[in-house]
């Protein structure tokens, strides 16, 4: 039985979904790097420090968010694979539905995701939160393999696999190169 959420975690969820709506329509309008925090604060009327508060990673975290989704559906990804389905399918599959290589975003998410892809500091912080589950992803793709903890394969192979977003997003075909990126990967890691 689930509960439903009280006033106050709604009045937070409320509050977060003011300040991320009202940091990308300034983002989109102005552009990232001429939009401040105190702008964004102001625009959905809260205080600065309610802003860090709900993102404490700052401006690139309106957009991104902090990564916690991100980890939790990239090892569900491998840990909840259907039966013969390869990890590598299983993370081919996982990147295919996110971002650019999604062919079906809506044009508000396309947007964002555009937003993303041309702006540096967006495109470095999406790249922080993919690498930061190096060690998340490798430990994960080890147990699913029965491979020893630390196997240098393995951690190698979690961060290719996580620098693929980051270098077929800048590609004219996104998804085609994903597909790419995948193969080359299966040749180097066959039975992944």
């Amino acid at each position: 039985m689930t509960q439903t959420p009280g006033r106050r975690e709604r009045k937070k969820a409320a509050t977060r979904q003011a300040l991320s709506e009202a940091a990308l329509r300034l983002f989109l309008e102005r552009g990232f790097d001429q939009v401040t925090v105190a702008q964004v604060a102001e625009a959905a009327d809260t205080a600065v420090t309610t802003l860090f508060a709900h993102f404490p990673g700052g401006k690139e975290a309106l957009v991104l968010g902090d990564g916690a989704e991100r980890a939790a559906a990239l090892t569900a990804a491998v840990r909840e694979r259907g039966p013969g389905v390869s990890i590598l399918d299983a993370l081919q599959a996982f990147l295919a539905t996110r971002g650019p290589y999604e062919p079906n975003l809506s044009p508000e998410f396309r947007r964002r995701t555009d937003l993303v892809v041309r702006t540096p500091a967006l495109r470095a912080h999406a790249r922080t939160l993919w690498t930061g589950n190096e060690a998340l992803l490798a430990e994960v793709i080890a147990g699913e393999a029965g491979r020893p903890a630390g196997d240098l394969s393995v951690r190698v192979l979690a961060r290719y696999v996580l620098e693929v977003p980051d270098l077929a997003a800048l590609e004219p075909d996104p998804r085609r190169a994903l597909e790419t990126a995948f193969d080359h990967l299966r040749r180097g890691w066959p039975g992944f």
